[in-house]
């Protein structure tokens, strides 16, 4: 039997390859309106909110300095310009998460999702790509932005004394926290986008796991809140992005996030097993 050049190429035109699915993910993210949108708001809240919290704090500086010179030395012990120029992370944790679920559920709206699965049959390799796609778009993206916050925030700040350079204790580990923590919850949105399918109700949940469940704890008796807060999803998995350590309801910066991670790949594990075993 003699196989010609031109018979190895076309036999090779339809075969299903990882770089040919991250290929196509890459492509999908791009021409969604909604990624421009989450990742400009994420960015924005990340990269911008903590220079304007600091303006605000510094011009309120200005008048305690004048009024209550003692009040002034208490709020400078208690800031921490680390900890303020990512701050603007809990709503871009929001956006984040949203452009996570509507990278899988914008497909199951529309009905593309069983175009994608015909053309990688295998399925899992699909999840993966568009794991992959978010997290590594996620992750680049949001450090760039917590850079910016980060100089920003020290700029405004250095005239009173309390900035502090990327190589200061806890900043280098923030910045590059933030950034991950940000990607594991864009993963945690692709996770219930994959399990529940619908828009709502995977927002609904990934608002549930991150905003309602600190609050059902709150008003749990104090000694068992206590013990379970620092377990919840937003709790450890925050810890990572801050340089204030040691709150009752806060565990190790790395714990934390590890904790957060396993969380996330419940999640994607139970999606994965579910995209696995059914049609669409």
């Amino acid at each position: 039997m003699i196989t010609t050049a031109a018979g190895r190429s076309s036999s090779r035109i339809g075969v299903v390859t990882p770089a040919r699915v991250l290929r196509s993910e890459l492509t999908k993210l791009g021409t969604l309106r909604s990624t421009y949108w989450s990742l400009l708001v994420a960015g924005l809240a990340l990269g911008g909110l903590g220079m304007i919290f600091a303006a605000v704090q510094i011009s309120e500086w200005s008048r305690l300095a004048l009024q209550d010179p003692s009040l002034l030395t208490a709020e400078r012990s208690a800031f921490s310009s680390i900890d303020a120029a990512v701050g603007g992370y809990n709503l871009a944790q929001l956006a984040i998460g949203v452009l996570g679920v509507l990278v899988v559920t914008g497909e199951y709206a529309t009905g593309m999702i069983r175009t994608s699965l015909m053309a990688v049959p295998q399925r899992l390799p699909l999840l993966w790509g568009k794991l992959t796609v978010v997290c590594g778009v996620t992750f680049a993206l949001m450090l760039w932005f917590a850079l910016i916050g980060f100089f920003g925030v020290q700029a405004i700040v250095a005239s009173h004394g309390v900035d502090h350079a990327l190589g200061d204790p806890d900043a280098l580990r923030v910045v590059i926290g933030v950034a991950l923590y940000l990607t594991a919850v864009a993963a945690l949105g692709v996770g219930l986008g994959a399990l529940l399918r619908n828009t709502a109700a995977a927002i609904s949940a990934l608002v549930a796991l991150l905003f309602v469940l600190p609050a059902l704890v709150a008003v749990l008796p104090a000694s068992l809140g206590a013990s379970i807060a620092p377990y919840l999803p937003l709790n450890a998995g925050s810890a990572v992005a801050t340089a204030e350590i040691g709150r009752a309801d806060q565990l190790a910066p790395w714990t934390g996030f590890g904790v957060f991670c396993a969380y996330t790949a419940l999640v994607v594990g139970l999606a994965a097993y579910r995209i696995r075993g059914t049609n669409a």
